[in-house]
């Protein structure tokens, strides 16, 4: 086993054999990091597998493990897949060990063997949160042990079907001359990791801190390493928690699952359209209810929008929930096609609760909100849908039947979409369906 040094650039993966000040790829400055890595020679022993024809190999949905937790499966895809490398990030305290740690005990009660790692925490610490969780019975398995070999002994020894380590900036190889979470000790402890997983047939999940900018911490290969890639996100002082996969080998990448914490631990949401609408204030202006699709899930959502007099000479634009580059976009489409002064306005725009939406179908709601919140008229207790064209054209949205049984499903008695999707729904729906052509027509027919 030979030890290699190299300098590796942080944002674009650039390596060189000395430190650079400036990387000569991306030009960006003082990115080079110290990079250690292990070179096996290549033993003679080794198996060498051969290639199998495609038709040859046999796979099954069966396969997949199922964690009994029914929002985070719909963001797996479907169920664990066995040999599978999974990666869990989030901001500190959001619930990422309790996640892990009442899905571990999910799958020990149906029989499966599962060993939870801990690296941050002691065995006591686990107990105590297992039991304040409800998380006793069956084969779940504690170690508190930061050396990868180690892991990988308890993992060849219990031989489980699922692992779960906590957290991957504080495990590290002995080999390896650098402190626990370095560049080098991460790479070096996910490979074996993903190693390991392979050959064993055992799903892995590590759990990784994250940077300030939101992105799991360490280098930009660790999550080219991994099969899966899950974010759990949510604000520290509210109750929900959004889990979605950025990356994932074995399903959809649209997908999200929601929770909500409470003291004895995360509940999923099973009605999330509802829960996203409490407390939401009927007749107000500037409020517009929409229709998103997360994935195959229609979800209903609420639209806020402030509009108020500027005290400078450029007015201010602030958006939270939706892209900002989008609503200004919209508001000069505003503009031009109604007629509205909004450049003597301050514009605010929030999606309530704290999701983020980022497929164009909300475009009319955000509008309508706007002119709601400018002329200080209500919206009609109506859902809101379609993508606005910088022609002023309201144009055809994907799933539009979902998003009409959603609103259906809610109570609504209105549903104001795209003309050009009316060929798509079937008859027979008590809600009532208004198809509009252009921006105008639409603002009239939302506004009460």
């Amino acid at each position: 086993m030979k030890v290699r040094k190299k300098y590796v650039c942080q944002q674009c993966g650039f390596e060189s054999v000395k430190w650079l000040g400036k990387c000569p790829e991306c030009e960006s400055w003082n990115s080079m990091v110290e990079e250690v890595s292990l070179e096996e020679k290549n033993s003679p022993s080794a198996e060498i597998r051969k290639p199998k024809l495609l038709s040859e190999i046999t796979y099954s949905e069966e396969e997949r493990i199922k964690t009994n937790l029914d929002e985070l499966d719909r963001v797996l895809g479907g169920g664990i897949v066995p040999g599978s490398l999974v990666l869990l990030g989030g901001d500190p305290g959001i619930g990422k060990s309790t996640l892990m740690l009442q899905m571990a005990g999910q799958l020990a009660a149906v029989g499966r063997i599962v060993l939870y790692v801990t690296g941050e925490e002691s065995e006591k610490q686990v107990k105590m949160r297992a039991e304040r969780l409800g998380v006793d019975r069956g084969k779940l398995y504690i170690a508190a042990e930061n050396n990868v070999e180690a892991v990988e002994s308890h993992v060849r020894e219990l031989m489980p079907d699922v692992v779960i380590l906590d957290s991957v900036q504080t495990t590290y190889l002995p080999a390896l001359e650098s402190p626990p979470g370095s560049v080098s000790q991460v790479r070096e402890v996910t490979h074996r990791l993903m190693k390991l997983s392979k050959e064993t047939g055992t799903a892995v999940f590590i759990i990784g801190h994250v940077t300030k900018e939101g992105s799991i911490a360490g280098p930009r290969t660790l999550e080219h390493m991994v099969d899966c890639v899950l974010y759990f996100e949510g604000e520290r002082y509210q109750s929900y928690r959004v889990i979605r996969a950025v990356k994932n080998r074995f399903g959809s990448t649209n997908e999200i699952g929601l929770f909500e914490m409470r003291e004895t631990g995360l509940v999923e949401v099973k009605a999330p359209s509802q829960f996203l609408l409490t407390g939401r204030q009927k007749n107000a202006p500037g409020s517009a209810v929409v229709c998103t699709m997360e994935g195959t899930r229609p979800l209903l959502v609420e639209v806020q929008a402030l509009t108020c007099p500027t005290g400078f000479n450029l007015p201010r634009r602030q958006t939270s929930g939706i892209d900002y580059n989008r609503a200004v976009l919209l508001i000069a489409v505003l503009e031009k096609k109604l007629g509205l002064n909004l450049l003597q306005e301050d514009v605010y725009i929030n999606v309530a609760g704290g999701i983020k939406l980022s497929e164009p179908a909300v475009d009319l709601a955000v509008a309508t909100a706007v002119v709601s919140s400018f002329s200080n008229r209500p919206v009609r207790e109506a859902v809101i849908i379609g993508e606005i064209g910088l022609g002023g054209e309201i144009r055809s949205v994907s799933y539009a039947e979902k998003r009409v049984n959603e609103a259906e499903k809610l109570g609504f008695k209105q549903v104001i979409i795209p003309r050009d999707n009316l060929k798509d729904l079937k008859t027979g729906s008590s809600i009532e369906v208004i198809g509009v052509k252009e921006l105008k027509e639409a603002i009239e027919m939302a506004l009460d």
